[in-house]
């Protein structure tokens, strides 16, 4: 947990979670979008921010990306037009109670830059088959982020594939996004 952060529920307090990706143009953007708009009617209140490993500071959104969650009956029309990628920095880890990355080497990338929050860092496939369930989100987060990075659990990366590869990576995480909403405690 970041430091001075108040525990999920107590309160009221809304979760802090960072979606993290490669270039914070599609994966990442995607699923932050997803947990903003589903959170709410799940009981979970949520903050959610997106930052990337190796993100371009000020790039915009690809249209394969926006079509992609158009597409999705899951979810209202979400506008991506304002978002500008931002490459991820201390600020959002000290900020964050849990990161949530796309692929492994996101978990990596966050352990070998940022040790110190190694251990509020897994990936969203990670947390959504080994959380216990049942558990508060930060015995969730500390079981999950004690093991090794699986990259089987990894979200293909649509960069450079066709609206079909983008479509396929947006319903891979609505789905993730919604059984991460059932299982966090």
């Amino acid at each position: 947990m970041a430091a001075g952060a108040v525990a999920y529920g107590a309160m009221n307090e809304s979760l802090r979670v960072v979606t993290l990706c490669t270039g914070n143009v599609a994966r990442s953007v995607m699923l932050a979008s997803m947990l903003e708009v589903l959170g709410p009617d799940s009981g979970h209140p949520l903050e959610v921010r997106s930052a990337g490993t190796h993100a371009l500071e000020g790039a915009a959104v690809s249209m394969r990306t926006r079509d992609a969650m158009r597409a999705l009956a899951e979810l209202p029309e979400i506008s991506l037009n304002a978002h500008r990628s931002h490459q991820l920095e201390l600020a959002d880890l000290e900020w964050a109670d849990l990161v949530l990355g796309a692929e492994a080497d996101h978990v990596r990338y966050v352990r070998r830059e940022f040790p110190a929050f190694s251990l509020s860092c897994c990936t969203i496939g990670q947390f959504v088959r080994q959380a216990p369930l049942d558990d508060p989100w930060s015995i969730q987060v500390a079981v999950v982020s004690a093991n090794d990075p699986d990259p089987s659990f990894d979200v293909a990366d649509p960069a450079g594939g066709d609206q079909a590869a983008y479509d396929a990576c947006a319903s891979h995480l609505v789905d993730l996004a919604q059984v991460f909403l059932t299982v966090l405690g």
